[in-house]
């Protein structure tokens, strides 16, 4: 008898355990869309608005239900925003492909092909993210325009390489360290070369960290403001110096101003879609940590 009332108290504790446990995580599940929903929102916001006519969007209280209209993206199109994007869709993926041409040879000498003192070199290429950039815009726009590139993309281009290319080499030799040495040995082992153990057994592992460092340099470099404003004008000038341009001392026309900064992410946006299972992937395999 006393075996039987144990075995209900036993299975009664399992049963209120469970219950706590499934309570605990509906909460906290709750809590998680609702954090999600708020950081979410303003973005939904922005978009909603973006459809709006002016008067709409300035109305108040809002207006939830109105007739969608395309007019504010026609009319953000027709404002030349066009070339803005051509510029830092040229500067983003440029740039980007020079560092990881740079970045991965790099990291790959400091992780599996280690240097002398490879700890001062990493220190190196991190200390050069801590001088800010508004220290050093002086003496970077009497090169830039000593050398005749004011107002060229390949200026911003160059910065942007040189932005993000200590982050890249972190990212990067943090997921190389993750590849066991072993692999190189046994393709080594097998006759391979060098140049083919990376090219047909490294790099398929690492190529979610590649792809998350990817993405990463894309989005530093499509928002960057401060050398794009400082150092372009008319014909280098890039999409977050043009969405300036929407704020004038006329008025604020937030529909107008929301298709705009809805064009501007939505390049980003895809291609973090696209890239999402790579993205995933990547930062669980030890790139943050």
């Amino acid at each position: 008898m006393s075996t039987a009332t144990d075995t209900g108290t036993t299975t009664d504790t399992q049963v209120v355990k469970r219950k706590k446990g499934f309570s605990t995580g509906t909460i906290w599940t709750v809590v998680a869309w609702i954090v999600g929903l708020g950081f979410f929102f303003p973005v939904l916001w922005m978009v909603i608005t973006s459809f709006k006519q002016e008067g709409d969007a300035y109305s108040d209280p809002p207006k939830l239900f109105f007739t969608p209209t395309l007019d504010q993206y026609s009319a953000v199109l027709s404002s030349g925003i066009g070339t803005a994007l051509l510029n830092s869709a040229f500067a983003t993926i440029v740039s980007t492909s020079l560092v990881l041409l740079l970045g991965v040879p790099a990291a790959f000498a400091l992780s599996l092909r280690p240097v002398k003192k490879t700890k001062d070199v990493l220190f190196f290429f991190i200390s050069t993210k801590m001088l800010p950039v508004v220290a050093a815009i002086v003496p970077l726009y009497v090169i830039v325009g000593d050398i005749g590139l004011l107002d060229n993309i390949w200026a911003l281009i160059i910065l942007y390489t040189a932005m993000n290319l200590p982050i890249a080499v972190w990212m990067m030799r943090s997921f190389f360290l993750e590849v066991p040495s072993e692999l190189l040995e046994a393709a080594s082992m097998d006759g391979a070369s060098l140049w083919t153990s990376v090219r047909e057994v490294i790099l398929p592992l690492v190529s979610p960290g590649i792809a998350a460092t990817a993405l990463i340099c894309t989005i530093f470099s499509w928002n960057e403001f401060f050398f794009a404003v400082n150092l372009t004008a008319v014909q280098a000038q890039t999409v977050p110096v043009a969405l300036v341009g929407f704020i004038t001392g006329e008025g604020l026309y937030w529909a107008r101003l929301s298709a705009a900064a809805t064009l501007a992410a939505l390049p980003v946006v895809l291609a973090g879609w696209v890239a999402q299972n790579k993205l995933v992937r990547g930062l669980s395999f030890g790139a943050i940590k």
